[in-house]
C-alpha cells in the first residue's frame, strides 16, 4: 500500500514518461536536405531535454512524498537507474519494434546527459538550500 501512495506523488513524472514514449516512437517526417527535423542535432537536444525534465519531476515527486529536501545517494542512484532503463528501452523499441525510427547510442548518451544535468541541478539546489538555512 505504501508503494501506491508514493506513486501518487510521481503522477507528473509518469505522465511525462508516457509523453516521452509517444514522442520518441512516432513516425517523424523525413527531412529532404539531410539535416534534422529543424536543424542537425535537434533530435539529440530533444532527448537531453526530455530526460532533464523527467529527472527533475522524479526529484520533485520524491521531495513531495517525503516532505523533506534531504540528500540521499540511494534516491539519486534509483533515479539514474530508472531513467537509464527508460532510455535504453526506448532505443530497443526503436531498434526492434518501431523500425521507422533509428536506434542510436548518441540518443541514449544524450538521455543520460539530461539525467546527469538534472541530478547536478538537484545537488546544487540542495546545497544552496541548506547553506541558506545555516545563514539564517
Amino acid at each position: 500500500m505504501n508503494k501506491f501512495k508514493a506513486l501518487k506523488y510521481q503522477i507528473w513524472a509518469i505522465v511525462w514518461t508516457v509523453v516521452i514514449l509517444i514522442l520518441c516512437n512516432i513516425e517523424m517526417p523525413v527531412s529532404t536536405n539531410g539535416t534534422g527535423f529543424f536543424f542537425e542535432g535537434f533530435d539529440k537536444m530533444v532527448h537531453l531535454g526530455f530526460f532533464f525534465v523527467l529527472t527533475i519531476l522524479l526529484f520533485y515527486g520524491r521531495i513531495n512524498y517525503t516532505h523533506n529536501y534531504s540528500f540521499r545517494s540511494l534516491t539519486i542512484f534509483k533515479i539514474i537507474l530508472i531513467t537509464a532503463a527508460l532510455g535504453g528501452g526506448i532505443e530497443l523499441l526503436q531498434w526492434k519494434v518501431f523500425t521507422y525510427r533509428s536506434a542510436e547510442w548518441w540518443d541514449f548518451t544524450c538521455d543520460m546527459a539530461g539525467v546527469f544535468m538534472g541530478v547536478f541541478s538537484f545537488i546544487l539546489l540542495h546545497k544552496s538550500h541548506y547553506n541558506e538555512k545555516e545563514l539564517q
